[in-house]
């Protein structure tokens, strides 16, 4: 899962990019980076490990001019977390540089990689990404446009790609629509970025969100609809509106804060916590969830977790140690709140299961009498491979252990998952076309290397602690 975002027509577009990977920074901690193309149509570019605000400084910013740029900040999910594989890939092309910003995960680009190193192509990255960049060089069609189509016909997954060849920007979804892209319109120029946030805080205005296989050609404050990629079944991440994408975006024509309201409400209904005293939420993404929940329930919204937001999100770190560090620090429970209480603790989903049980242990140190565990979707019973870094069946919990085993691991007086009905009428009512196979299973693409097939991790269940 990553943030990117694309100028096209924009005066120090560099800058504007700068402020867009900031509104992006939930969906990508571990490396950002921008790419300019100045008027002589030279190529300009910074990437660096860490935060977007510890990366960029005004004086660096002004070393990318240029009113046509594209930035990304990346959370891998294919390729290690180290600065060869961060983002925009740049090469040199015969029309003028080319750069590329990738969201989305490749399902076939390990084998597409070793044929291609078989045919001479000599990689840089581990990244999935850098796998297009070499089809589209040695495409054989004339155009660039016909060099990139090539590229896109040979490619499997999940991809919305920002890029550019010279002073034209390209935006393009995958036929099944798996990651968000919308377009915006800032005075004279265009902007495309993963979510409406990137646009609210550029002070853009939202000109649509492009549909699964749309692709555009942008350049000197036009846009051409380029004709469509092949069409096939749309499979829009449902994880989207339930985790990643902020609550003031607008996400496959979704209000992600309403959504969540609706997967609480839902929640409430379908599992009761009769006799609580109080409701609050794991923040920040479940905050609209426990909202919802305590709407439809009568019981009372509290504020019983503090979160620190000088600590990232815990899911999208790299590292399963990095995950577990921040977790000890990310919250803190407010015990004058929870002291005696029979609380409904609301999170958004329950994945691994490791943030979950230190944060309970938190909760019940800080003297809550009882604790209900409220997960506002279903179980997750497979891994993601669609750019969600959920890699193998053993890192989940859902998938080797039933509802009664992983609330006796978390130590909770009782545990509710919302239903896949549940979700699916929240998310958005009788309309379809979601890839939900994370909860389900079913894949809407070649799964690689049968990594759902590989042997579960075996997590110790543990006596219920009261």
């Amino acid at each position: 899962m990553c943030g990117i975002i694309g100028m096209s027509n924009v005066p120090e577009a560099a800058h504007q990019v700068y402020l867009g990977l900031y509104a992006l920074q939930h969906r990508g901690q571990e490396s950002a980076g921008i790419t300019s193309v100045d008027d002589d149509g030279r190529s300009h570019s910074h990437r660096a490990m860490g935060l977007v605000s510890d990366i960029f400084s005004p004086a660096r910013l002004d070393d990318l001019p240029g009113r046509v740029a594209i930035g990304h900040t990346r959370y891998s999910t294919s390729g290690s977390s180290e600065l060869n594989n961060a983002q925009p890939c740049l090469v040199d092309y015969h029309t003028g540089p080319l750069a590329l910003a990738h969201n989305g995960n490749l399902t076939n680009a390990h084998q597409l990689k070793a044929d291609l190193v078989k045919k001479g192509s000599i990689f840089r990255t581990s990244s999935d990404s850098e796998v297009l960049v070499h089809l589209i060089a040695r495409s054989e069609a004339r155009a660039p446009e016909d060099q990139i189509l090539d590229a896109l016909e040979r490619v499997e997954g999940a991809y919305s790609l920002v890029l550019t060849i010279g002073h034209v920007l390209y935006a393009i979804v995958d036929p099944r629509g798996f990651r968000p892209l919308v377009l915006g319109k800032l005075n004279g120029g265009y902007v495309v970025a993963s979510e409406t946030c990137a646009l609210d805080i550029i002070g853009a205005s939202l000109e649509r969100e492009l549909q699964p296989g749309e692709w555009l050609r942008i350049e000197n404050g036009s846009v051409q609809d380029l004709p469509p990629l092949p069409s096939k079944q749309h499979q829009r991440c449902v994880f989207e509106l339930i985790y990643f994408s902020r609550p003031d975006s607008v996400v496959f024509g979704e209000s992600v804060d309403a959504v969540r309201r609706a997967l609480g409400r839902r929640l409430a209904k379908e599992h009761p916590a009769p006799g609580a005293d109080c409701v609050f939420s794991v923040p920040d993404s479940s905050n609209a969830m426990a909202l919802g929940y305590a709407v439809q329930s009568g019981i009372k919204l509290e504020h019983g977790l503090i979160r620190n937001h000088y600590v990232g999100r815990t899911f999208i770190s790299p590292t399963q140690a990095a995950r577990t560090e921040k977790a000890r620090i990310k919250f803190n429970p407010v015990r004058g709140v929870v002291d005696g209480e029979r609380v409904v603790v609301v999170d958004d989903s329950l994945v691994r299961g490791t943030t979950s049980r230190s944060l309970i242990k938190m909760i019940r140190d800080a003297g809550a009498r009882e604790i209900h565990l409220r997960i506002a979707s279903p179980p997750i019973t497979g891994p993601c491979y669609s750019g969600i870094d959920t890699p193998t069946r053993g890192e989940l919990i859902a998938a080797t252990h039933t509802v009664e085993e992983i609330q006796r691991h978390l130590a909770v007086d009782s545990l509710g998952y919302l239903s896949a009905d549940g979700m699916h009428e929240a998310v958005a009512g009788a309309r379809s076309g979601f890839c939900d196979a994370c909860f389900s299973g079913a894949y809407p693409t070649t799964v690689p290397h049968n990594q759902h097939d590989e042997l579960p991790l075996d997590i110790p269940i543990p006596a219920v602690v009261k």
